[in-house]
């Protein structure tokens, strides 16, 4: 098998690319840096399909570890032979290796090896070739020995038949053959256990589909309510076109043994296959959901984190509640909290006139210009309080609706507890609030990934699955952007290339101590930090005021002697960079002969001209801006056919939620975003994205809002 060519084929690039991101892999590099600053040598492939390159390498080597155990236990028998070993070879999945290898693992007591030990092998064997002119009563009564067992004539065709359901059973072809009809033609069925029962799972109370064709959110759906013990869940097969095909299979021609192989046949497929094949596709649709899943929650998380941040404003994070109260922290432009405070506007206390007061006052005095409000308990009654302040404030102030999720699981952490050693729970949710805004990549990868609340059943699935994609995603997030060596936070710095949790932490210590740094060479003095994980991770390190401005763009420290030759060339110096003055790309014509004269390669220096050109430049600002409000509206408000901006707050299979500020998303169904036909709502929308929507219908008993993007 040979790993490159197949890895080529399935990712559509050619055997070389995937050779040399293999041995770059097998390296030590990291997905983020090869795709970033080895484009040469992979032809310039990206981190989406590196990933899906890393993936499949992994599972093609356990693919062919596995063969070679198997393999070496089918010689341990000594029944190898030229014929099983191809078929082993041409394997190319863990599933056919499991089906070629069923009948040579050594096997826990089962009716057939009890047989076997009974000495009744022969006498399957005589059945199964279905030649001799006798009975099968009448070759079964050799077999009789009271010693070993076998008592009766009964006895000895019974185990025979076991045998022979076993032999059924281990075959791989069979198995093949059934997994294929019942994805075709199996339909997995579901009934409820109590009809009479109010859950979220009635449409799956009587509810049936083809296995081939059920959706993986409505596998998830059909999981979770069987998990709850709400419903009972089978996959129905069409058994007699199955029994039918083995009988076919087994027999040749009518003999006196046709009605012992038939027995053995609908044994071994009703007692041994049809349980094994319906786990096997239970488990095989479920992996696939979860896998579907898991790339849905990937790219709105993706879009969530990579929101463009609100530079250069203080403001008010309040983190809304009842009887609490609504705590406030003011943050600087530089995410600093300035101030925190409690304040009672909603019931019980209503101390609307003094909270309004206080809010004023704090406008005033730290020049707040925009206030983030979590969408969470309160919100609603907070939103109005938040209106009112802002038609009675001098100065203009906005403010956005901030999805809260995972707050309250960052305020609570040990982190925050480092961050904000003198705050409650509440104090830190209400900081969190005003960063989210501010840099929401910086403040959201201090949360656990899956409970940022951007996917569907993520508590459902493969959680070292869910944990490795959504982590890779925060990684790949982390690296584009690009992270300020002198005020990342250490989780920040754990999700650059090349760095770890505990070099992070070594990192800040450095900082802390030793006071900011002044270039990247610095780096390379902070304890257990090498010249491989230097390599890694300086180029998406940035210093914004240090002694090299080029340690202030993308280019590595690797490419400086090129990048100043570059500069030189055409009458730039690094200073230059700093004022933004340097501009190359109308200049240079023949990437290649340039890259030639100054030392590189033509990729390198196309990626080069860009980050001198544009210095610390942030790809974020290329995504939509956030909706910036000073005016309520109200649920009762919602009349159908009303036509509103929104925003996309979770992207699902079925549809989108979409945030038009009444404290209740809106569900856009995946039949209402396009008069053509899409596969996914992900091929017309995206986390973030600002969209206009028209209302269908309004319930207003079970708080649910129709929306339609057909307009």
């Amino acid at each position: 098998m040979n790993i490159c060519e197949i890895i080529a084929d399935e990712l559509k690039v050619q055997v070389w690319q995937a050779e040399a991101a293999i041995q770059l892999i097998d390296e030590g590099n990291t997905i983020p840096f090869i795709a970033r600053y080895r484009k040469p040598v992979t032809g310039e492939l990206n981190d989406e399909q590196l990933r899906m390159l890393d993936e499949r390498l992994k599972y093609l080597r356990n693919l062919e570890e596995k063969k070679q155990t198997v393999i070496a236990s089918i010689e341990e028998q000594g029944k190898m032979t030229p014929e099983l070993l191809e078929q082993i070879e041409k394997a190319r999945t863990i599933v056919a290796v499991d089906d070629i290898y069923r009948p040579y693992r050594p096997k826990r007591k089962t009716r057939a090896t009890e047989a076997k030990a009974k000495g009744l092998e022969p006498l399957a064997n005589i059945f199964i070739l279905q030649k001799s002119d006798k009975t099968p009563e009448e070759e079964a009564e050799a077999y009789i020995d009271e010693e070993k067992g076998v008592n009766t004539i009964a006895d000895a065709v019974q185990g025979a038949k076991d045998i022979i359901a076993e032999i059924v059973s281990d075959n791989a072809e069979f198995r093949n053959a059934i997994r294929n009809t019942v994805m075709k033609h199996g339909e997995i069925v579901s009934k409820a256990k109590d009809e009479e029962a109010k859950t979220p799972y009635e449409n799956y109370y009587d509810y049936r589909e083809a296995v081939g064709k059920i959706p993986g959110h409505r596998i998830l759906a059909i999981n979770r309510a069987e998990k709850e013990k709400v419903i009972s869940v089978k996959i129905e097969m069409p058994d007699d076109n199955i029994i039918m095909a083995l009988n076919k299979s087994m027999l040749s021609g009518q003999s006196n043994f046709t009605g012992v192989i038939k027995e053995a046949v609908e044994d071994g497929y009703h007692r041994l296959i049809k349980p094994a094949i319906e786990r096997e596709i239970r488990n095989s649709l479920t992996e696939k959901a979860e896998d579907g899943a898991i790339t849905v929650f990937g790219q709105n998380l993706k879009q969530l984190l990579m929101q463009p941040p609100i530079t250069g404003r203080t403001v008010l994070g309040w983190d809304p509640a009842f009887r609490t109260g609504c705590k406030l922290a003011v943050v600087d432009e530089t995410g600093k909290v300035l101030y925190t405070t409690v304040i009672f506007p909603t019931a019980p206390q209503n101390k609307v006139e003094e909270s309004k007061k206080t809010v004023l006052d704090i406008i005033e005095k730290y020049n707040v210009s925009l206030i983030s409000l979590g969408n969470g308990t309160a919100s609603r009654e907070s939103e109005a309080v938040v209106v009112d302040i802002i038609k009675e404030c001098p100065k203009k102030v906005e403010y956005i609706i901030v999805n809260e999720a995972g707050a309250s699981v960052y305020s609570a952490s040990k982190l925050a507890t480092e961050e904000f050693p003198n705050f409650d729970v509440g104090q830190r949710s209400a900081a969190s609030m005003a960063r989210r805004l501010q840099d929401p990549l910086a403040e959201l990868v201090k949360i656990e990934p899956k409970a940022i609340g951007v996917g569907q059943y993520q508590h459902d699935m493969n959680q070292k699955k869910l944990d490795e994609t959504l982590g890779n995603v925060v990684e790949d997030c982390v690296n584009h952007v690009g992270v300020d060596l002198n005020t990342a936070s250490a989780p920040l710095l754990e999700y650059v290339s090349g760095i770890s949790k505990p070099l992070a932490k070594n990192i800040v210590a450095y900082r802390e101590e030793n006071g900011q740094f002044i270039s990247r060479k610095e780096l390379l003095k902070v304890a257990k930090l090498g010249p491989k994980a230097f390599e890694q991770c300086a180029g998406f390190l940035r210093i914004r005021e240090g002694k090299e401005p080029l340690d202030n763009t993308g280019v590595h420290p690797e490419s400086y002697v090129p990048a100043k030759a570059l500069l030189k060339k055409y009458g730039f110096t690094t200073e230059d960079i700093t004022s933004g003055n340097v501009r190359l790309s109308k200049e240079i014509r023949d990437l290649e002969s340039v890259s030639k004269e100054i030392g590189t390669d033509a990729i390198t220096l196309k990626d080069m001209i860009a980050e001198l050109e544009k210095p610390g430049r942030d790809p974020r600002d290329e995504m939509p801006k956030p909706i910036l409000k000073s005016d309520v509206l109200d649920f009762d408000d919602l009349k159908e056919g009303m036509e509103l901006k929104g925003t996309v707050r979770n992207v699902i299979d079925f549809g989108a939620f979409i945030d038009i500020g009444v404290h209740q998303d809106g569900l856009v169904h995946i039949s209402e975003m396009s008069d053509r036909f899409i596969k996914h709502p992900l091929d017309v929308v995206a986390v973030g994205d600002v969209v206009k929507v028209k209302v269908l219908s309004v319930d207003k008993d079970r708080k649910r809002i129709q929306l339609t993007m057909k307009l």
